[in-house]
């Protein structure tokens, strides 16, 4: 049996983006529903970045405090381990403000905690286990969406407006056939845990030999492990024994000697399959895309998450009065992918680059810094001049055009 609802916004996709923008326009006394196709937020390996951009904004939500409450880390420091040790390369302490720091956070737990806020608003409804799996058109407009549950029910959602936040693979979005510019990458990444010891570097620890590019990310007794393998190559390099691929990771990481033995198995082994891509235009009559929907980051400075959410904070700024009016057209759409084109273009710019210059020459062998005699100019750079270390920490802390909450949703 299929049943017919509407409300005022429709928002598909209960990640940071979707929470985000759900609680800001409920705050706005914008009637706002929520889609999440899963039964909660609980997925391993999720990107747990939360860069001090977004900190400010939970401040500004009057969710500062509550957020501190959850079990976290701080990332102060980006270090690579060279054959003089390890180079600073990265310092989030010389950042101005109160958030000079990187916080590593389970996304589940900041997903609680926004749900949780935005249910205390009449407004706001959220959907577990409801997925939207097609859009409804009528003379060529979006005018909703199609669901369809957990437990196999189907229906539709009418809105005013429907926004697409439901990530890099986007049912909405491949509904929609929006022209999408796809860059290739040379890279996917595999996911693990790795003990950490009270004697390991803090902060994010990252090296290069000829066999692994490595990133640990320290989530205080354990190792958020990340190693690029080439794109494509997973099946095949899962034939070899899981602990002869951590093994390698300790050649050049010399402190993991003693845990090669902590990965049991690969399941305990996930595969992101790396994209860039984003669509050349966000929106149709009566539907926006944001976020990885619009715009899918590589894991390169972990920028993907706060990238989405300033997008649900300009969103807000710019349609929550339309919405209130009962007036939002594509023009006001538009205003939204002119806003954020600016950070989104320099972004996976910069991404492309290191891709092409750092990442592609690594998995080839070609860079190593963990033994290297001579250290890359931006290393030594780093080394003999701190100062410079705040550039890549404001590049990936704050980032361009920085979005803070408007007016109506502060508290």
């Amino acid at each position: 049996m299929t049943t017919t609802e509407r409300t005022t916004c429709l928002v598909a996709g209960g990640g940071p983006a979707g929470m985000v923008l759900g609680l800001l326009l409920a705050r706005a006394g914008v009637e706002v529903t929520v889609l999440e196709k899963h039964a909660d937020f609980l997925r391993d390996f999720r990107g747990d970045t939360v860069h001090p951009t977004t900190l400010d904004l939970l401040d500004e939500l009057g969710l500062g405090e509550a957020f501190a409450r959850l079990p976290q880390s701080h990332v102060q420091q980006v270090g690579l381990p060279t054959a003089e040790g390890v180079v600073r390369f990265g310092d989030f302490t010389q950042l101005k403000g109160p958030h000079n720091y990187i916080a590593m956070v389970p996304q589940w737990d900041l997903l609680d905690l926004l749900a949780d806020a935005a249910k205390q608003e009449s407004t706001f409804t959220l959907r577990m286990e409801t997925e939207a799996v097609d859009l409804v058109r009528e003379h060529g407009r979006v005018v909703g969406v199609k669901y369809r549950t957990a437990a196999g029910e189907t229906g539709e959602i009418r809105a005013d407006l429907t926004v697409a936040s439901d990530g890099r693979h986007s049912a909405l979005r491949k509904a929609a056939n929006l022209r999408v510019l796809d860059f290739p990458t040379p890279m996917d990444v595999w996911w693990f845990r790795l003990p950490r010891e009270e004697s390991d570097p803090r902060g994010v620890v990252g090296a290069m030999s000829s066999s692994r590019a490595v990133i640990l990310l320290d989530r205080n007794d354990y190792w958020q492990t990340a190693t690029l393998i080439r794109k494509g190559s997973d099946a095949r390099q899962r034939r070899q024994p899981v602990s002869a691929m951590v093994a390698s990771i300790a050649e050049v990481v010399p402190f993991l000697a003693d845990r090669v033995d902590a990965v049991k198995s690969w399941d305990e082994v996930k595969l992101l399959d790396v994209r860039v891509d984003r669509v050349s235009r966000w929106y149709q009559d009566g539907l926006l895309l944001i976020g990885d929907a619009a715009h899918a980051m590589s894991p390169v400075g972990g920028v993907g998450i706060n990238l989405a959410v300033q997008d649900a904070v300009a969103t807000a700024r710019l349609l929550a009065k339309p919405l209130l009016d009962g007036t939002v057209t594509t023009r006001d759409l538009t205003k939204v992918q002119r806003r954020r084109m600016l950070p989104t273009l320099a972004t996976q710019g910069a991404q492309r680059f290191l891709h092409k210059r750092v990442l592609r020459p690594a998995l080839a062998g070609k860079i190593e810094i963990a033994r290297a005699t001579k250290l890359p100019l931006p290393v030594r750079v780093m080394k003999r001049f701190p100062w410079f270390r705040r550039i890549p920490a404001y590049v990936v802390g704050r980032g361009i055009r920085p979005e803070h909450a408007p007016a109506f949703a502060r508290r």
